[in-house]
């Protein structure tokens, strides 16, 4: 409860208030915002290939700049899509990222064009899986506020429509859905060179358990883990990387 009121006015007070950057490196002055260093591993990944402003597709993007995976790309340059199924929160994203193209739908998992989301009283645990946002609530933490109808695209269509070839980065963050997501992939079209997503199952103290089934797939599709937060965890393309 108190991590969360600290989060709610440290977002209430960064509306008005440029955020000052985190330290995820040991003090040496490196800026991150992601949630546990991601970005400063992507930089890593990307600079050793040659790569300074890394295009980017972030799905669920929730806040423009807190625990955001592609926002120190942006400030250095780099442009990308940012897509957010919570109507609520696009305003603020487009007032901190107006480069980037910020789009209010949803990433279907199937043939629909439409679907229900699940708005929680966290804005981070926002969720079109009904099973996981119910799972959630069961913790008696937080609470479904309401429910709307969002417009779906596919992954494919977006890769298609906003980026020639395919982004250098896909970093998904949508709370239960991510491997239907990155199974819906035309990955001989779209080679994308490196995958950042969410790995770690929901719980409300530290015994978060992986999802193995997500590296799993990834390798049969030719990707391998390049570095791993715990939270999240990076892919690359074998073949992009040199394997």
């Amino acid at each position: 409860m108190i991590q969360r009121l600290k989060e709610t006015i440290k977002k209430g007070v960064f509306r008005f208030i440029k955020p000052p950057p985190n330290i995820a490196d040991g003090g040496r002055g490196k800026l991150s915002y992601s949630q546990a260093g991601e970005d400063l591993i992507l930089k890593y990944l990307f600079e050793s290939k040659g790569i300074y402003n890394p295009t980017y597709l972030e799905i669920g993007t929730n806040h423009p700049y807190l625990n955001n995976n592609t926002y120190l790309f942006y400030k250095r340059g780099a442009r990308g899509v940012c897509v957010e199924a919570d109507e609520t929160l696009i305003e603020e994203i487009a007032l901190s990222r107006p480069e980037d193209k910020i789009l209010n739908v949803g990433v279907s998992v199937s043939t629909a064009t439409e679907a229900e989301f699940y708005i929680m009283n966290d804005s981070g645990l926002n969720t079109f899986n009904k099973e996981e946002a119910e799972h959630r609530q069961s913790f008696g933490t937080y609470v479904i506020e309401r429910v709307v109808k969002v417009r779906l695209e596919t992954i494919n269509n977006l890769m298609s429509e906003y980026f020639t070839g395919c982004p250098d980065l896909v970093s998904i963050d949508i709370e239960g859905l991510d491997l239907d997501v990155l199974k819906t992939v035309d990955w001989e079209r779209f080679p994308i060179p490196a995958v950042c997503t969410e790995t770690c199952t929901y719980s409300e103290d530290h015994l978060k358990p992986k999802d193995s089934r997500i590296t799993e797939y990834m390798n049969s599709v030719g990707y391998v883990v390049y570095g791993d937060t715990y939270i999240n965890t990076i892919y690359v393309n074998k073949k992009w990387f040199g394997f």
